[in-house]
């Protein structure tokens, strides 16, 4: 008899497996399936983390060769590069990371199953565990898929693996490659490009859109632009490639820009980061019937219901940013709405963070997506060069900027560039869940001497009553 679960979710990336957390601590019988050998998803194996391991630690590498005299610190001899060494620690966090999930379904009950997962009809899911073994039955009253994404490439340069990469081969080269073209200024282009630039490869980024990090206002992407320049970054805004060859392990990109300028570049490496799609990875055949939009993204309801009953669809399958911490609250709020309680998202209060140095992150609206929905707002900004932590912690790049309603002083969005934006941005994303002013925040009281300070004199720069600057 096949094994019977109230929920199965096919799918261990951060969506997944903290759906499965939330379904088993309420009470439902929860089972998970991963075609790969470890849990955690492209977040955890390929993704976010092993992706912040490299670049704390080229940050590292670029402090010791650059920043550490300025400090006093006296390094004797060459400073130099252990590649190897550096991949074997950010392997190891993942390694802690991906049985930390594991430990987590032995800690809730949840049973795994390893796998490629395939939904044949509502209520069944089938495990094969290897092409052409016969497949495990499972049924359950409720499945949730969690498949995830996978990168967009260009049809005239499809990834090789070799030379043309995407972001998962851009975390594990075998040496510094000489040159790099970036194709694509969002996240992932920037900040696997920070991370060899600082290692000594020459990095050119392309982007299609007029500027970098183009989800941000003009004056954040700006002043991220400046200080990657300073890392070496070099980059070429509205700028389409229009082409890339392959010869002898080298690649020539060829691009226009709008003004008619014509480049071309040979790289050892060119990275595709021009984006991520949904995949269902075959766990959906076509026969299931699920519906989906014009972008292949699953259309789902408010409760996360597909078309066909039974079946959910959470994360980056679905509407929404493509980001872990969406994915994870995708799932939370999915699974108590199965269990009939109240889940729910804020698909308006989702951080946008870009972990370069300095980062990047925003919540909510910003001025320039405020003024183009005709909304009156009040900016306030706070410069770090004028936050005593931040001069002392060479953490003085950048600038906090608030936008509130003209009328009430709500708080409709922020934005930062800072060394720490991504911790910083959570205290604006509670103060806006909760419909909070950009009063109340500037009347808060933070500590001293702290980067978070530079927040609320943000906040009281909106009314003009900034004390720092």
């Amino acid at each position: 008899m096949p094994s019977s679960f109230d929920l199965i979710v096919i799918g261990s990336g951060p969506g997944g497996y903290v759906a499965a957390i939330r379904a088993a601590q309420l009470g439902l019988k929860t089972a998970i399936v991963e075609k790969y050998k470890t849990l955690g998803g492209v977040c955890l194996n390929v993704g976010c983390i092993p992706s912040k391991a490299l670049l704390n630690s080229s940050h590292h590498f670029a402090f010791a060769k650059h920043g550490a005299e300025e400090h006093g610190v006296v390094i004797e001899g060459k400073v130099s590069l252990n590649l190897p060494a550096m991949l074997r620690r950010k392997e190891k966090t993942v390694q802690q990371l991906t049985g930390g999930v594991a430990f987590l379904m032995r800690k809730n009950k949840v049973t795994v199953f390893q796998g490629h997962g395939t939904v044949p009809e509502a209520g069944r899911v089938q495990v094969r565990k290897a092409e052409g073994a016969e497949p495990e039955e499972l049924e359950a009253r409720h499945i949730v898929l969690a498949t995830g994404s996978v990168p967009v490439a260009l049809p005239f340069a499809q990834p090789d693996g070799q030379v043309v990469v995407t972001s998962t081969e851009a975390l594990s080269f075998d040496a510094v490659p000489p040159r790099m073209v970036v194709i694509g200024a969002g996240a992932i282009g920037l900040e696997l490009g920070s991370v060899w630039a600082r290692l000594g490869t020459s990095v050119d980024v392309v982007e299609f859109l007029p500027r970098i990090a183009a989800g941000f206002d003009p004056d954040i992407s700006a002043s991220l632009q400046r200080s990657l320049e300073k890392e070496g970054l070099r980059f070429h805004v509205d700028t389409k490639v229009t082409e890339v060859t392959v010869a002898d392990k080298v690649a020539t990109v060829r691009a226009a820009a709008k003004d008619g300028k014509e480049f071309t570049w040979e790289a050892e490496r060119v990275l595709m980061a021009v984006g991520r799609k949904p995949s269902l990875g075959g766990a959906a055949p076509d026969s299931l019937g699920l519906a989906v939009d014009e972008k292949g993204r699953i259309k789902v309801d408010h409760h996360f219901k597909t078309n066909v009953p039974g079946i959910y669809a959470i994360g980056d399958v679905i509407h929404g940013p493509m980001l872990a911490h969406k994915a994870e609250e995708d799932g939370v709020a999915c699974v108590e709405l199965i269990a009939g309680k109240a889940g729910h998202v804020n698909y308006d209060l989702v951080p946008n963070i870009i972990y370069t140095h300095p980062e990047a992150a925003g919540v909510g609206l910003g001025e320039e997506g405020a003024k183009a929905q005709n909304l009156a707002v009040k900016v306030g900004k706070f410069p770090f060069k004028a936050n005593g932590r931040a001069l002392a912690s060479d953490s003085a790049d950048g600038f906090v900027k608030i936008i509130a309603d003209a009328k009430t002083d709500k708080m409709l969005g922020a934005q930062i560039v800072s060394p720490a934006a991504s911790e910083l941005i959570a205290e604006c994303v509670s103060v806006m869940e909760f419909g909070g002013s950009a009063e109340d925040l500037g009347r808060t009281c933070h500590g001293h001497p702290t980067l978070s300070e530079a927040v609320k004199e943000a906040a009281l720069a909106v009314d003009g009553r900034a004390i720092h600057a």
